[in-house]
């Protein structure tokens, strides 16, 4: 309550001595100034560097090599008994997890 009476009071007293200060295309000069160019050099490098990295990975076969892998590891934890005890809902919620935390990662890249 005191802070809003504050807020108000401030509000009240300054009042008085506002102005708007015209523009007169102070906001257009300063936007036609602005390095818009870099930007969509930036996102050209961007995008060129991912279709570089899903050529490579189709060309080198990234989705067998990835799945061998994820097969193995799953297969060395079942035999050492890692993941005997373990809920399968739990495991599933772990690997949902990694998925966003992978998503989230590749998304601030970009």
């Amino acid at each position: 309550m005191i802070e809003e009476n504050d807020e108000r009071l401030i509000e009240e007293f300054l009042a008085p001595a506002r102005r708007e200060v015209p523009d007169n295309g102070f906001t257009r000069r300063v936007a036609r100034h602005l390095p818009a160019g870099r930007d969509r050099v930036a996102r050209a490098w961007t995008c060129a560097g991912f279709t570089l990295a899903l050529a490579l990975f189709i060309a080198l076969d990234g989705a067998r090599l990835l799945w061998d892998a994820l097969r193995e590891s799953l297969d060395a934890a079942l035999q050492h008994g890692l993941a005997a005890d373990a809920d399968p809902r739990s495991l599933l919620v772990a690997g949902a997890v990694l998925l966003f935390l992978c998503y989230k990662k590749i998304a601030s890249l970009a």
